[in-house]
C-alpha cells in the first residue's frame, strides 16, 4: 500500500505551462515541497512546448538552461551534471515533450528533466485541446484557499502592533506560503489602501 501511495504522489501530471504558473509553490523549511494546483499536490509534470532560448555554461560547473513556451506561458528547463545529456542536440525552435520534477529557486518555478522527447508541433495543439477538455470551471487554486492565504497574511500584519512588521520577518513567520505569493498579496493590499509602508521594508495595517 505504501508503494502504491508513493506512486500516486509522483504521477507526472499533464498541464499547460500557463496553468502551472497559476499554482501556489509550497515551501517547507525554505525548500520547495510541491505545487498546489487544481486541488492536487504537483511534484512531477508532463509538458509540451517550443524551445525559445537555450544557454549552455561550459565553465567548471556545467549546466544547460532552456526556456519552453507552449503559447500559454514560459517555463525554464534546467539540467546539471548527468542530466545534461538529456538536452543534447535540442535547439531553439524545436517542439519537445518534457517529463520532470518541479523545482523552485529565487521564486522561479522550473523543471529538472527526467525524460525529453522531440515532438511534432501538432502536439502543442493536442495538449491544448486535452487541457481545455479536462479543465474544471475554476482551474487553479480553489477560491476558498486563496481567501485563506490572504486572511493569514493580513492577520499576521494586523497583529504586528503599532510599529508594523518587517516583510522579511513576515515571510519567516509564514514559511508555508511562497515568498512570491506574500509579496504579491502585500502589493495588492498596498494598492487597495489596507496597508502602508512607514519605512522601506516595513508594512503596517491601516484597515
Amino acid at each position: 500500500m505504501a508503494d502504491q501511495d508513493q506512486f500516486k504522489r509522483h504521477i507526472a501530471f499533464k498541464f499547460r505551462i500557463g496553468d502551472l504558473l497559476k499554482g501556489i509553490p509550497i515551501i517547507n523549511e525554505e525548500r520547495f515541497s510541491y505545487l498546489e494546483l487544481d486541488g492536487k499536490r504537483i511534484v512531477r509534470v508532463n509538458v509540451v512546448g517550443n524551445i525559445t532560448e537555450r544557454y549552455d555554461n561550459e565553465g567548471e560547473k556545467k549546466y544547460t538552461f532552456m526556456t519552453l513556451d507552449d503559447g500559454s506561458g514560459q517555463l525554464k528547463i534546467k539540467a546539471f551534471g548527468d542530466d545534461l545529456e538529456k538536452l543534447t542536440n535540442l535547439n531553439q525552435g524545436q517542439t519537445i515533450l518534457v517529463i520532470g520534477v518541479l523545482r523552485s529557486f529565487n521564486n522561479e518555478l522550473y523543471i529538472t528533466p527526467e525524460i525529453v522527447k522531440d515532438q511534432d508541433p501538432k502536439y502543442l495543439l493536442i495538449r491544448k485541446m486535452e487541457s481545455e477538455k479536462n479543465r474544471p470551471k475554476d482551474l487553479g487554486v480553489p477560491k476558498e484557499q486563496i481567501v485563506a492565504v490572504k486572511d493569514k497574511i493580513l492577520g499576521k500584519i494586523k497583529n504586528s502592533g503599532e510599529n508594523g512588521i518587517d516583510v522579511a520577518e513576515l515571510k519567516q513567520e509564514l514559511k508555508e506560503i511562497s515568498p512570491n505569493i506574500v509579496d504579491q498579496e502585500i502589493q495588492k493590499f498596498l494598492e487597495e489602501g489596507m496597508l502602508f509602508e512607514p519605512r522601506p521594508g516595513i508594512i503596517k495595517y491601516l484597515g
